[in-house]
């Protein structure tokens, strides 16, 4: 959707009193009750489809009460706290696992890679209004049990002690959890 399109739905929705969120072309529309919510879809999906000639996406629109929750921009909202969505979580998952691969050895340069990564988590998920520190936690224990996997070669047959979380903070490793 480009700008202008944008700032049609904003008029058009500030004018019918309703109020809403918008980042680039995301958006959620607030309402009191479900009534007016379902009022809100029909009204929002009118303007996209007829005025402006787009269309909704039929799996990010949906009607829910705050208190089952919903995801905007990475986050997940609901009456419990602001936490990291299941899909951010996935992905990040994902680039962990490809950045951790048993086949390589532990060296600097993929302790400096993953930094890199959890950094970049860090700063965007870490925000003073979200509740993450629990997630955070469990992310970093999964961390080093993908770095533990990745062990050194093999020496001798006593060289399989375990990797201590001291050891891997030591190589440079940082934790999620106190970044935030």
């Amino acid at each position: 959707m480009t700008n202008i399109v944008l700032d049609v739905l904003d008029q058009r929705l500030v004018q019918a009193g309703f109020r809403f969120v918008r980042y680039a072309d995301d958006f959620v529309v607030l309402c009191p009750d479900k009534a007016s919510a379902e009022q809100a879809l029909a009204f929002v999906s009118r303007i996209i489809q007829d005025d402006l000639g787009l269309s909704l996406s039929s799996e990010k629109t949906y009607v829910t009460t705050f208190r089952q929750g919903f995801s905007f921009l990475g986050f997940h909202f609901s009456f419990s706290g602001v936490t990291v969505s299941q899909k951010s979580l996935k992905k990040f998952k994902d680039n962990v696992r490809k950045l951790t691969t048993r086949s390589h050895n532990l060296s600097q340069r993929a302790i400096q890679r993953l930094n890199r990564s959890i950094i970049g988590f860090s700063h965007y998920f870490a925000s003073p209004f979200s509740h993450v520190k629990r997630q955070f936690c469990y992310l970093d224990c999964w961390i080093r049990k993908r770095l533990r996997c990745m062990k050194f070669k093999r020496i001798s047959r006593n060289d399989n002690g375990r990797l201590f979380n001291r050891h891997l903070a030591n190589l440079g490793l940082v934790s999620l959890y106190n970044l935030t």
